[in-house]
């Protein structure tokens, strides 16, 4: 059973009990641009529509003190996994179904790339094979969240899949949804679902609950499982990643998981360590 903590001296005994608090960002530290009130902190995020620049920029906004390094989304663990797990070679592409994020991390780790903002790919024509070109050297289709996800997207991916021998289907994430400042969206789990449909397959996931995240963050930082906390809204993604990875965890209902998922009749299976209702309780180890 999850341990719920709300006293001042049951959040200064957590602080002091673990030495490095990885947080997920989107439901736990704010909203859309709405902030959510001598550790090393990190910041390990699903959302894959931006990348750890433009992650520094929105915590510059919001008045959170981060630095790129201490950031790690599954666009940059995605970049990371084609260039260095894949090993893909540097004359081979890879198509994406994403925004600017996962281009400007895909270009970071040097991996050549097609789709994702090309506004040829972003047209609302109808998408016909008679004028499609199909390209050999994409080896890999790499799909996140995408605000403009169209029919052409899809397709061209599909045929990629099908078409290119030993072609790679990837996945950022899975999430089904992502809490937007004004409720509920579909996430990038719900922008794949086409692709898994269609090719009766299910991808390579990258982001958490993967481990391919958790490995992506041990290769830059040393820390002490044992004495390492997971902060997170979500049950399937950030607690799952926590307890995979050998971590406490700590789930917070600001986001997407709510009290009844926990103590409700058809409780998840899956428990973490300790529940609270924000982040910003932690607020009164230091009287503020």
């Amino acid at each position: 059973m999850a341990v719920r903590i709300s006293t001042p001296t049951e959040y200064e005994s957590l602080v002091n009990k673990y030495d490095t608090w990885m947080f997920d960002c989107d439901g736990v530290l704010w909203h859309g641009d709405r902030l959510i009130d001598g550790k090393r902190v990190l910041f390990v995020t699903n959302n894959a529509s931006k990348s750890r620049k433009s992650y520094k920029g929105k915590f510059d906004q919001l008045g959170v003190e981060a630095h790129v390094e201490e950031i790690y989304g599954s666009a940059y663990a995605s970049a990371v996994y084609i260039s260095s797990v894949m090993k893909l070679p540097k004359d081979k592409k890879v198509y994406v179904i994403g925004m600017a994020g996962i281009e400007e991390e895909l270009r970071e780790e040097g991996v050549s790339f097609i789709g994702g903002t090309d506004p040829e790919d972003c047209t609302l024509e109808p998408f016909t094979l008679t004028n499609f070109s199909l390209d050999p050297d994409v080896q890999a289709v790499l799909c996140g969240l995408d605000l403009r996800v169209n029919y052409t997207k899809i397709s061209k991916a599909f045929q990629y899949l099908t078409r290119n021998p030993g072609c790679q289907f990837l996945v950022t994430n899975e999430d089904s949804t992502f809490p937007s400042a004004d409720g509920l969206l579909p996430g990038a789990g719900a922008i794949s679902a086409p692709l898994r449909y269609a090719l009766e397959k299910d991808p390579i996931s990258i982001g958490k609950p993967a481990k391919t995240m958790l490995d992506c963050i041990q290769a830059k930082v040393n820390f002490d499982p044992e004495r390492t906390i997971m902060i997170g809204d979500r049950l399937n993604t950030d607690i799952l990643f926590g307890q995979a990875g050998g971590l406490a965890t700590l789930l917070v209902l600001t986001g997407i998981t709510s009290e009844q998922d926990i103590t409700g009749p058809n409780a998840s299976a899956i428990v973490p360590d300790y529940v609270t209702q924000s982040i910003g309780d932690l607020r009164v180890v230091n009287g503020k």
